[in-house]
C-alpha cells in the first residue's frame, strides 16, 4: 500500500523539466556506485561520478570500467522501458554485454559451472544449475516475465522481485550476474508503470542492508540448485524486496515534494508558456498517453514534414519527449511537466 501511495502520488506530482532531470542524474548515479559497490566496486560515490565524467584513477581502471559500462547499460534499459514490445532474452543479453563489456552485444550463456565461494573461508555458498540447463530456464524465466506482464495476476513488484530472484539463482553467466539481475527488475518494474519518472534506486537501499539483502536470497535446505533450492520458499525475499521499494518510493516522495514546494510551478504558469499548436495539441493528449507524427499531423491539421520538424523543436524545447525514435514507428509523449495539464484532478 505504501508502494501504491507513493507511486499515484508521483503520478499527480507537477515536476518541472529541468529538475525532472536533475533527479534522474542523481538516481542513475545513485544506482551505478551501490550496484557496483555491492560487487566490490572501490570507486566512492564522488570517484563514480568523476569517473563518469572522463576522470582517471591509477590501479583502479577495472572500478571505472564498471561504473562507465553499468550506466551505459542503465541508460539503454530506460530507452528499452520506453518502447512497447517484450522482454526477450536477446535483449537481456544484450544488457549483460553493456555491463560487463560496455558494447550492446549479446553474451553467451556459461558454458562450464559456476560455484560461488565466500570470499573469507572459501566454502561453497552456492552452485548454480548446471549449463546445460541454463538456455531453458532462462527462456522460461523470459516467458513467465511477459506473462506475468501482460496477464497480470501479481502485483509488478512481486513480479520484479520473482524475476531478480530467478536470474540470480539461475546465475546464467560467470561475472555480471548480479548487477544484469538488478537491472533486470529495473526493465520489469518501468514497463509495468512503476519507474517512478526514473528518480530512483533500489540499488542504494540494497546496499545499505547488504546483509540481509544477501541473507534474502539465500534460501533452501542446500547450497545446491537441485537439492532444494529450485522449490525453496522465496517469500522472504519478496518481503525484503518489497520493503526495501517501499522505503525507496517513500524517500523519493518526500524529496520530490520538498523540490516542488520550492521550485514548482502552477499550472496556468505552464499554460502560458504554451503557443496556441502546443495548447491545441494537448487535446490529442488527453484521449491517448502516446502519438505518431502522422497523428499530431492530422490532429494540427499540417503536413507529415512539418509535423516533423515540429515535433523536433517541441522535444528540444521540453514540450514533447521521444517515446519510440525508431523512423517508422516514430512517436511522441508530453515531457512530464505538461503531463499535468492532461491528467484528470482527483
Amino acid at each position: 500500500m505504501e508502494i501504491e501511495a507513493c507511486r499515484q502520488a508521483m503520478i499527480e506530482l507537477p515536476i518541472d523539466v529541468a529538475v525532472l532531470a536533475r533527479l534522474r542524474d542523481t538516481a542513475r548515479l545513485a544506482a551505478t556506485h551501490y550496484s557496483t559497490q555491492i560487487e566490490g566496486n572501490r570507486l566512492t560515490r564522488a570517484q563514480v561520478e568523476e569517473a563518469l565524467a572522463g576522470a582517471h584513477f591509477p590501479g583502479r581502471e577495472r572500478d571505472e570500467a564498471e561504473v562507465r559500462n553499468y550506466y551505459r547499460a542503465l541508460e539503454h534499459v530506460e530507452r528499452v522501458a520506453a518502447r512497447p514490445g517484450r522482454i526477450t532474452e536477446d535483449g537481456l543479453r544484450r544488457v549483460h554485454g553493456l555491463v560487463l563489456h560496455g558494447r550492446a552485444t549479446a553474451s553467451r550463456y556459461r558454458d562450464g559451472q559456476n560455484v560461488i565461494r565466500d570470499s573469507s573461508s572459501g566454502g561453497i555458498v552456492y552452485l548454480p544449475p548446471e549449463a546445460h540447463d541454463v538456455p531453458g530456464l532462462m527462456a522460461a524465466l523470459v516467458d513467465w516475465i511477459n506473462t506475468g506482464l501482460d496477464q497480470p495476476e501479481l502485483p509488478a513488484p512481486v513480479v520484479a522481485a520473482l524475476a531478480h530472484y530467478q536470474y540470480a539463482t539461475i546465475h546464467p553467466y560467470y561475472d555480471g550476474n548480479g548487477r544484469t539481475a538488478r537491472l533486470l527488475t529495473t526493465l520489469v518494474l518501468h514497463r509495468s508503470g512503476y519507474g517512478l519518472k526514473g528518480i530512483y534506486s533500489l540499488e542504494e537501499h540494497y546496499a545499505r542492508d547488504l546483509g540481509r539483502y544477501y541473507a534474502a536470497l539465500t534460501v533452501g535446505p542446500s547450497h545446491n540448485y537441485y537439492l532444494g533450492r529450485a522449490e525453496a520458499d522465496v517469500s522472504g525475499f519478496v518481503e525484503f524486496f518489497c520493503r526495501s521499494m517501499a522505503e525507496a518510493f517513500s524517500a523519493v516522495r518526500a524529496q520530490a515534494v520538498q523540490v516542488v514546494a520550492r521550485d514548482a510551478r502552477d499550472v496556468s504558469s505552464s499554460l502560458r508558456r504554451l503557443d496556441p499548436r502546443q495548447r491545441r495539441c494537448l487535446s490529442l493528449y488527453q484521449d491517448q498517453p502516446v502519438a505518431t507524427t502522422a497523428e499530431i499531423a492530422a490532429h494540427l491539421g499540417l503536413s507529415r514534414r512539418t509535423a516533423a520538424d515540429l515535433c523536433r523543436r517541441w522535444v528540444a524545447e521540453g514540450f514533447l519527449e521521444y517515446r519510440d525514435r525508431s523512423r517508422k514507428g516514430r512517436s511522441y509523449q508530453l515531457a512530464p511537466a505538461y503531463e499535468i495539464l492532461v491528467t484528470p484532478s482527483g
